[in-house]
């Protein structure tokens, strides 16, 4: 691990690190709601192949039932066609497993927010005063280590992933939280809203 030994823990010196490390974890916000959404369209896309290929098993069925017992020659046409269609369908889920390819981009997510959470008390840390530059710079060092070893095991996104995760974070805002929201789930001595009404409410003391 590289030591920061020389570097002054001054204002400027902070304020670079704040920024650096602020540019990371929104990266990493986006690479761990990319990965969420590229599960889901797996997932859809999964469903939906399972539902076609049951759709095809019983029309090729039908059709060369009707075949046997004395159907046109369209009919027998459209079992053959079915049942090539379905063939192939098998073939490309055989070839690639939408299931393990979802749960590999599950994995990812979960090892990513893990890392976003750590950035995150990294900043929390940095604003507070309360580690030496040093000590936050070995933990950025150390943050982006685990990230590389992730990176290095997981599965591609796409455009249509990433598109996603963009409208989710931008427009949904899936990762912003109002004061009220938050209070909702923490017991009334932790809430923001009623500690703020209590304080506006208390009577100043004489002079």
């Amino acid at each position: 691990m590289e030591t920061h030994k020389t570097t002054d823990d001054t204002a400027q010196s902070r304020s670079i690190l704040e920024g650096q490390l602020r540019e990371c974890y929104g990266r990493v916000v986006y690479t761990h709601k990319t990965h969420e959404a590229a599960a889901d369209i797996l997932e859809m896309r999964l469903k939906r192949t399972k539902l076609l290929q049951i759709a095809l098993s019983a029309a090729t069925t039908a059709g060369f039932i009707a075949a046997v017992f004395g159907g046109t020659p369209y009919v027998a046409i459209v079992g053959v066609i079915t049942s090539t269609t379905l063939l192939v369908l098998n073939l490309y889920s055989k070839e690639y497993d939408l299931g393990q390819l979802s749960q590999k981009h599950r994995q990812t997510g979960a090892d990513v927010w893990l890392i976003r959470e750590k950035y995150l008390s990294l900043i929390t840390d940095l604003r507070m005063g309360e580690r030496p530059i040093e000590s936050l710079q070995q933990g950025r060092d150390e943050l982006l280590n685990e990230l590389h070893a992730i990176y290095a095991g997981a599965p591609s996104t796409n455009s249509k992933a990433y598109k996603r995760a963009q409208k989710a974070l931008q427009y949904s805002e899936d990762m912003t939280f109002s004061d009220a929201e938050i209070d909702a789930f923490l017991p009334k001595e932790l809430k923001k809203a009623s500690n703020e009404l209590d304080e506006s409410t208390k009577i100043p003391s004489e002079i």
